[in-house]
Protein backbone atom coordinates (compact mmCIF):
# COMPACT_ATOMS: atom_id res chain seq x y z
CA UNK A 1 0.00 0.00 0.00
CA UNK A 2 1.48 3.71 -0.87
CA UNK A 3 0.13 6.87 0.85
CA UNK A 4 -1.70 7.54 -2.03
CA UNK A 5 -3.94 5.00 -1.59
CA UNK A 6 -4.58 6.49 2.01
CA UNK A 7 -7.94 8.74 2.15
CA UNK A 8 -6.85 11.94 2.90
CA UNK A 9 -4.10 12.20 5.67
CA UNK A 10 -1.42 13.93 3.39
CA UNK A 11 -0.37 16.00 6.53
CA UNK A 12 0.27 12.74 7.92
CA UNK A 13 2.06 11.19 5.26
CA UNK A 14 4.23 14.59 4.69
CA UNK A 15 5.68 14.46 8.98
CA UNK A 16 6.45 10.94 8.01
CA UNK A 17 8.41 11.16 5.16
CA UNK A 18 10.06 14.22 6.94
CA UNK A 19 11.27 11.88 9.58
CA UNK A 20 12.82 9.52 7.33
CA UNK A 21 13.94 12.72 5.36
CA UNK A 22 15.47 14.48 8.41
CA UNK A 23 17.40 10.63 9.93
CA UNK A 24 14.92 11.04 12.89
CA UNK A 25 12.47 8.05 12.55
CA UNK A 26 11.99 7.07 16.01
CA UNK A 27 12.48 2.94 16.68
CA UNK A 28 8.95 3.63 18.35
CA UNK A 29 5.43 5.00 16.48
CA UNK A 30 1.90 5.53 17.69
CA UNK A 31 -0.67 6.06 15.48
CA UNK A 32 -3.82 6.88 16.87
CA UNK A 33 -6.55 7.16 14.89
CA UNK A 34 -10.14 6.35 15.47
CA UNK A 35 -11.94 3.83 13.72
CA UNK A 36 -12.29 4.55 10.19
CA UNK A 37 -10.08 7.11 9.87
CA UNK A 38 -7.28 5.57 8.24
CA UNK A 39 -4.40 4.94 10.86
CA UNK A 40 -3.87 0.97 9.56
CA UNK A 41 -3.95 1.64 6.06
CA UNK A 42 -1.43 4.58 6.84
CA UNK A 43 0.78 2.26 9.19
CA UNK A 44 0.98 -0.25 6.12
CA UNK A 45 1.63 2.70 3.94
CA UNK A 46 4.75 3.58 5.96
CA UNK A 47 5.79 -0.20 6.43
CA UNK A 48 6.28 -0.45 3.02
CA UNK A 49 7.74 2.98 2.43
CA UNK A 50 10.76 2.30 4.66
CA UNK A 51 11.41 -1.12 3.33
CA UNK A 52 11.26 0.55 -0.25
CA UNK A 53 14.98 -0.10 -1.78
CA UNK A 54 14.73 3.70 -2.93
CA UNK A 55 14.02 5.20 0.07
CA UNK A 56 16.80 6.03 2.13
CA UNK A 57 17.10 7.29 5.43
CA UNK A 58 18.74 10.96 5.97
CA UNK A 59 18.62 11.79 2.54
CA UNK A 60 15.66 13.71 0.29
CA UNK A 61 12.90 11.60 0.43
CA UNK A 62 10.86 10.58 -2.16
CA UNK A 63 6.96 11.26 -2.40
CA UNK A 64 5.55 7.44 -2.44
CA UNK A 65 7.67 4.30 -2.10
CA UNK A 66 8.86 2.90 -5.83
CA UNK A 67 5.72 0.43 -5.65
CA UNK A 68 7.84 -2.03 -8.28
CA UNK A 69 11.41 -2.84 -6.42
CA UNK A 70 11.24 -6.83 -5.28
CA UNK A 71 11.13 -5.07 -1.58
CA UNK A 72 7.75 -2.95 -2.19
CA UNK A 73 6.07 -5.81 -4.49
CA UNK A 74 6.74 -7.84 -1.10
CA UNK A 75 5.28 -5.59 1.17
CA UNK A 76 2.35 -4.78 -1.16
CA UNK A 77 1.18 -8.01 -0.44
CA UNK A 78 1.74 -8.51 3.33
CA UNK A 79 4.63 -11.58 2.95
CA UNK A 80 7.63 -9.12 3.16
CA UNK A 81 10.17 -11.51 5.85
CA UNK A 82 11.30 -7.75 7.63
CA UNK A 83 7.51 -6.88 8.23
CA UNK A 84 5.95 -8.76 10.91
CA UNK A 85 1.97 -8.32 11.84
CA UNK A 86 0.58 -8.93 15.42
CA UNK A 87 -3.27 -8.36 15.98
CA UNK A 88 -5.60 -9.82 18.14
CA UNK A 89 -6.63 -13.06 17.86
CA UNK A 90 -8.97 -15.98 19.85
CA UNK A 91 -8.42 -19.52 19.55
CA UNK A 92 -9.79 -21.95 17.33
CA UNK A 93 -10.93 -24.62 19.41
CA UNK A 94 -10.59 -25.28 23.30
CA UNK A 95 -7.04 -25.60 25.01
CA UNK A 96 -5.78 -23.70 22.10
CA UNK A 97 -2.66 -21.11 22.34
CA UNK A 98 -2.98 -19.31 19.03
CA UNK A 99 -0.39 -16.23 17.80
CA UNK A 100 -0.64 -13.79 14.64
CA UNK A 101 1.10 -16.15 12.60
CA UNK A 102 -1.60 -18.51 13.22
CA UNK A 103 -3.88 -16.47 11.06
CA UNK A 104 -1.09 -15.25 8.35
CA UNK A 105 -3.58 -15.75 5.44
CA UNK A 106 -6.71 -14.50 6.67
CA UNK A 107 -4.82 -11.60 8.09
CA UNK A 108 -3.20 -10.99 5.08
CA UNK A 109 -7.08 -11.45 2.92
CA UNK A 110 -8.56 -9.20 5.19
CA UNK A 111 -6.42 -6.05 5.33
CA UNK A 112 -6.18 -6.41 1.56
CA UNK A 113 -10.41 -6.45 1.35
CA UNK A 114 -11.00 -4.03 4.17
CA UNK A 115 -8.28 -2.49 5.41
CA UNK A 116 -10.48 0.32 7.17
CA UNK A 117 -12.05 -2.63 9.50
CA UNK A 118 -12.21 -2.49 13.13
CA UNK A 119 -11.48 -5.10 15.44
CA UNK A 120 -15.16 -6.66 15.29
CA UNK A 121 -15.25 -6.72 11.69
CA UNK A 122 -11.66 -8.83 11.66
CA UNK A 123 -12.93 -11.24 14.38
CA UNK A 124 -16.27 -12.02 12.41
CA UNK A 125 -13.96 -12.63 9.37
CA UNK A 126 -12.12 -15.18 11.10
CA UNK A 127 -15.28 -16.65 12.51
CA UNK A 128 -15.00 -15.94 16.27
CA UNK A 129 -18.77 -14.85 16.88
CA UNK A 130 -18.53 -13.47 20.38
CA UNK A 131 -15.19 -14.65 21.56
CA UNK A 132 -12.87 -12.05 23.35
CA UNK A 133 -9.78 -11.30 20.99
CA UNK A 134 -6.51 -11.06 22.62
CA UNK A 135 -2.89 -10.15 22.20
CA UNK A 136 -1.19 -12.93 24.60
CA UNK A 137 1.71 -13.40 26.40
CA UNK A 138 2.42 -15.97 24.14
CA UNK A 139 2.20 -13.70 21.26
CA UNK A 140 4.91 -11.01 22.96
CA UNK A 141 7.34 -14.29 23.43
CA UNK A 142 6.79 -14.89 19.79
CA UNK A 143 7.64 -11.07 19.12
CA UNK A 144 10.51 -11.17 20.93
CA UNK A 145 11.98 -14.45 19.23
CA UNK A 146 10.94 -12.59 15.55
CA UNK A 147 12.87 -9.30 16.66
CA UNK A 148 15.98 -11.08 18.19
CA UNK A 149 16.79 -12.54 14.39
CA UNK A 150 18.61 -10.53 11.93
CA UNK A 151 16.46 -8.87 9.05
CA UNK A 152 16.66 -10.80 5.86
CA UNK A 153 16.26 -8.38 2.73
CA UNK A 154 15.86 -4.36 4.14
CA UNK A 155 17.85 -2.68 6.65
CA UNK A 156 14.70 -2.15 9.17
CA UNK A 157 13.02 -5.16 11.18
CA UNK A 158 9.66 -3.54 11.27
CA UNK A 159 6.95 -4.92 13.87
CA UNK A 160 3.46 -3.41 13.25
CA UNK A 161 1.14 -4.35 16.05
CA UNK A 162 -3.06 -3.52 15.21
CA UNK A 163 -4.63 -2.88 18.29
CA UNK A 164 -2.35 -2.60 21.44
CA UNK A 165 -5.63 -2.00 23.47
CA UNK A 166 -5.61 -5.60 23.94
CA UNK A 167 -2.47 -6.32 25.32
CA UNK A 168 -3.16 -6.10 28.70
CA UNK A 169 -0.68 -6.43 31.27
CA UNK A 170 1.29 -8.74 29.06
CA UNK A 171 2.61 -5.60 27.24
CA UNK A 172 4.85 -5.01 30.29
CA UNK A 173 6.75 -8.04 28.47
CA UNK A 174 7.59 -6.13 25.59
CA UNK A 175 8.58 -2.85 27.55
CA UNK A 176 12.72 -3.45 27.48
CA UNK A 177 12.58 -4.51 23.74
CA UNK A 178 10.36 -1.37 23.17
CA UNK A 179 12.66 0.86 25.50
CA UNK A 180 16.17 -0.50 24.05
CA UNK A 181 14.93 -2.34 20.88
CA UNK A 182 17.97 -4.12 18.51
CA UNK A 183 19.86 -1.92 16.38
CA UNK A 184 17.26 -1.01 13.15
CA UNK A 185 14.08 -2.20 14.66
CA UNK A 186 10.87 -0.76 14.33
CA UNK A 187 7.66 -0.62 16.32
CA UNK A 188 4.45 0.63 14.68
CA UNK A 189 2.13 0.24 17.18
CA UNK A 190 -1.90 0.86 15.46
CA UNK A 191 -4.57 2.18 18.10
CA UNK A 192 -8.08 3.51 18.60
CA UNK A 193 -8.22 4.64 22.22
CA UNK A 194 -5.32 5.63 24.00
CA UNK A 195 -7.26 5.66 27.36
CA UNK A 196 -6.93 1.91 26.86
CA UNK A 197 -3.47 1.44 26.56
CA UNK A 198 -0.64 0.49 28.84
CA UNK A 199 0.80 3.96 29.76
CA UNK A 200 4.26 2.29 30.14
CA UNK A 201 3.81 1.49 26.35
CA UNK A 202 2.50 5.53 25.49
CA UNK A 203 5.27 6.84 27.07
CA UNK A 204 7.86 4.57 24.94
CA UNK A 205 6.43 5.90 21.26
CA UNK A 206 6.41 8.86 19.70
CA UNK A 207 2.20 9.74 18.70
CA UNK A 208 1.70 10.47 15.28
CA UNK A 209 -1.89 11.03 15.31
CA UNK A 210 -4.66 10.52 12.35
CA UNK A 211 -7.49 13.08 12.20
CA UNK A 212 -10.57 12.31 10.37
CA UNK A 213 -10.87 12.12 7.24
CA UNK A 214 -11.51 15.50 5.54
CA UNK A 215 -15.66 15.72 4.04
CA UNK A 216 -14.24 16.85 0.62
CA UNK A 217 -11.20 14.00 0.51
CA UNK A 218 -14.01 11.11 1.81
CA UNK A 219 -16.76 12.66 -0.71
CA UNK A 220 -13.70 11.80 -3.40
CA UNK A 221 -13.29 8.20 -1.97
CA UNK A 222 -16.97 7.88 -2.48
CA UNK A 223 -17.66 8.80 -5.97
CA UNK A 224 -14.18 7.37 -6.71
CA UNK A 225 -13.99 4.11 -4.87
CA UNK A 226 -17.94 3.24 -4.60
CA UNK A 227 -18.82 5.05 -7.75
CA UNK A 228 -21.36 6.96 -5.60
CA UNK A 229 -22.82 10.44 -7.02
CA UNK A 230 -21.88 13.38 -6.21
CA UNK A 231 -24.95 14.11 -4.31
CA UNK A 232 -25.48 11.13 -2.62
CA UNK A 233 -21.83 11.15 -1.47
CA UNK A 234 -21.84 14.51 0.05
CA UNK A 235 -24.77 13.19 2.36
CA UNK A 236 -23.22 10.48 3.09
CA UNK A 237 -19.58 11.97 3.99
CA UNK A 238 -22.06 13.97 6.21
CA UNK A 239 -23.08 11.58 8.00
CA UNK A 240 -20.29 9.29 8.34
CA UNK A 241 -17.97 12.52 10.05
CA UNK A 242 -14.84 11.72 8.59
CA UNK A 243 -14.71 7.32 9.08
CA UNK A 244 -14.61 5.74 5.83
CA UNK A 245 -15.95 2.51 8.07
CA UNK A 246 -18.77 4.31 9.00
CA UNK A 247 -19.72 5.25 5.02
CA UNK A 248 -18.98 1.76 3.80
CA UNK A 249 -21.36 0.33 6.60
CA UNK A 250 -24.28 2.97 6.25
CA UNK A 251 -23.89 2.05 2.09
CA UNK A 252 -23.96 -1.89 3.32
CA UNK A 253 -27.82 -0.71 5.01
CA UNK A 254 -28.38 1.36 2.56
CA UNK A 255 -31.50 -0.46 2.47
CA UNK A 256 -32.64 0.66 6.14
CA UNK A 257 -35.11 2.79 6.75
CA UNK A 258 -33.80 4.40 9.55
CA UNK A 259 -36.36 7.40 9.83
CA UNK A 260 -39.18 5.31 9.44
CA UNK A 261 -37.67 3.46 12.58
CA UNK A 262 -36.71 6.80 14.60
CA UNK A 263 -40.23 8.07 13.68
CA UNK A 264 -41.70 4.78 14.96
CA UNK A 265 -39.30 6.00 18.68
CA UNK A 266 -40.29 8.90 18.90
CA UNK A 267 -43.71 8.45 18.66
CA UNK A 268 -43.75 5.32 21.07
CA UNK A 269 -41.90 7.25 23.65
CA UNK A 270 -43.80 10.44 22.99
CA UNK A 271 -47.24 9.70 22.52
CA UNK A 272 -48.16 5.90 22.63
CA UNK A 273 -47.20 4.85 25.89
CA UNK A 274 -45.04 2.00 27.48
CA UNK A 275 -46.18 -1.07 25.28
CA UNK A 276 -45.13 0.73 22.35
CA UNK A 277 -42.18 0.93 23.44
CA UNK A 278 -41.61 -2.13 24.82
CA UNK A 279 -42.19 -3.69 21.02
CA UNK A 280 -39.93 -0.71 19.37
CA UNK A 281 -37.09 -1.75 21.85
CA UNK A 282 -37.81 -5.43 21.16
CA UNK A 283 -37.37 -4.93 17.52
CA UNK A 284 -34.54 -2.55 18.09
CA UNK A 285 -32.48 -5.33 20.48
CA UNK A 286 -32.69 -8.31 17.27
CA UNK A 287 -31.06 -5.72 15.15
CA UNK A 288 -27.09 -6.64 16.36
CA UNK A 289 -24.31 -4.43 16.71
CA UNK A 290 -23.44 -3.09 14.17
CA UNK A 291 -27.54 -1.82 13.16
CA UNK A 292 -27.65 -0.55 16.53
CA UNK A 293 -24.71 1.77 16.29
CA UNK A 294 -25.70 2.69 12.82
CA UNK A 295 -29.34 3.81 13.96
CA UNK A 296 -27.83 5.71 16.52
CA UNK A 297 -25.01 7.55 14.41
CA UNK A 298 -27.97 8.63 11.61
CA UNK A 299 -29.84 10.01 15.11
CA UNK A 300 -27.75 12.12 16.05
CA UNK A 301 -26.94 12.89 12.37
CA UNK A 302 -30.55 14.38 12.22
CA UNK A 303 -30.52 16.02 15.80
CA UNK A 304 -27.15 17.92 14.46
CA UNK A 305 -29.00 18.99 11.41
CA UNK A 306 -32.41 19.76 13.04
CA UNK A 307 -30.23 22.31 15.73
CA UNK A 308 -28.15 23.80 12.39
CA UNK A 309 -31.63 24.48 11.08
CA UNK A 310 -32.94 25.96 14.18
CA UNK A 311 -29.66 28.45 14.14
CA UNK A 312 -28.80 28.67 11.04
CA UNK A 313 -32.31 28.42 9.04
CA UNK A 314 -33.55 25.93 6.39
CA UNK A 315 -31.28 27.31 3.33
CA UNK A 316 -27.94 25.47 4.60
CA UNK A 317 -29.49 22.45 5.03
CA UNK A 318 -28.12 19.16 2.63
CA UNK A 319 -30.51 16.92 3.50
CA UNK A 320 -33.53 14.74 1.68
CA UNK A 321 -36.55 16.63 1.37
CA UNK A 322 -37.97 13.71 3.86
CA UNK A 323 -35.36 14.04 6.30
CA UNK A 324 -35.53 17.73 6.27
CA UNK A 325 -38.89 18.09 6.91
CA UNK A 326 -38.81 15.81 10.03
CA UNK A 327 -36.02 18.11 11.60
CA UNK A 328 -38.02 20.90 11.44
CA UNK A 329 -40.52 19.29 12.99
CA UNK A 330 -38.01 18.06 16.02
CA UNK A 331 -37.52 21.59 16.49
CA UNK A 332 -41.13 21.98 17.28
CA UNK A 333 -40.91 18.99 19.84
CA UNK A 334 -37.24 20.12 21.62
CA UNK A 335 -35.13 23.42 21.76
CA UNK A 336 -31.28 23.88 21.17
CA UNK A 337 -30.31 22.42 24.85
CA UNK A 338 -32.76 19.22 24.80
CA UNK A 339 -31.29 18.24 20.89
CA UNK A 340 -27.83 19.32 22.42
CA UNK A 341 -28.53 16.61 25.61
CA UNK A 342 -30.37 14.04 23.10
CA UNK A 343 -27.45 13.73 21.05
CA UNK A 344 -25.25 13.31 24.39
CA UNK A 345 -27.20 10.55 25.27
CA UNK A 346 -26.87 8.73 21.91
CA UNK A 347 -23.23 8.93 21.33
CA UNK A 348 -22.88 7.77 24.90
CA UNK A 349 -25.53 4.78 24.03
CA UNK A 350 -23.61 4.12 21.22
CA UNK A 351 -20.14 4.07 22.90
CA UNK A 352 -21.54 1.19 25.08
CA UNK A 353 -23.29 -0.79 22.36
CA UNK A 354 -19.35 -1.30 20.98
CA UNK A 355 -18.58 -2.03 24.35
CA UNK A 356 -21.81 -5.10 24.01
CA UNK A 357 -23.85 -3.47 26.54
CA UNK A 358 -27.29 -5.32 26.80
CA UNK A 359 -29.34 -3.67 24.03
CA UNK A 360 -32.86 -4.36 25.47
CA UNK A 361 -31.62 -2.56 28.75
CA UNK A 362 -29.86 0.07 26.88
CA UNK A 363 -32.93 1.56 24.60
CA UNK A 364 -35.12 0.98 27.25
CA UNK A 365 -33.13 3.58 29.65
CA UNK A 366 -32.27 5.96 26.59
CA UNK A 367 -36.35 5.75 25.99
CA UNK A 368 -36.62 6.77 29.45
CA UNK A 369 -34.20 9.60 29.05
CA UNK A 370 -35.46 10.82 25.93
CA UNK A 371 -38.99 11.28 27.43
CA UNK A 372 -37.92 13.67 30.33
CA UNK A 373 -35.44 15.48 28.49
CA UNK A 374 -38.70 16.82 26.09
CA UNK A 375 -41.30 15.71 28.82
CA UNK A 376 -42.16 19.66 29.29
CA UNK A 377 -42.39 20.56 25.38
CA UNK A 378 -45.70 20.14 23.33
CA UNK A 379 -45.43 16.47 22.31
CA UNK A 380 -47.38 16.05 18.85
CA UNK A 381 -47.01 13.30 15.98
CA UNK A 382 -44.04 12.97 13.70
CA UNK A 383 -45.08 11.13 10.65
Amino acid sequence: MNFKDVIGQSQVSTQLRGMVEKGRLSHALLFLGREGYGALPMALAFAQYVVCEKVKMGSTAPEEACGICPSCVKASQYIHPDIHFSYPVVPRKPGDKPVSTDYGAEWREFISLHPYGNVYDWLQFVGAENKQGNITALECADILRKLSLKSFESGYKILLMWMPEYLGQEGNKLLKLIEEPPDQTLFILVAEEESRLLPTIVSRTQLVRIPAIGKSHLEEALIGRAGLPAEKASQLAAVAEGNYREAQQILQHAEEDWLALLRDWMNAVLRTGPIAQVKWVDEMARLGREKQKQFLRYVNHLFEESLRLGILGEGVSGLAPHEKDFCLKLNKIAGPAQQEAIIREMDMAAYYIERNANAKMLFQALSIKLYHIVKDNSVILIH
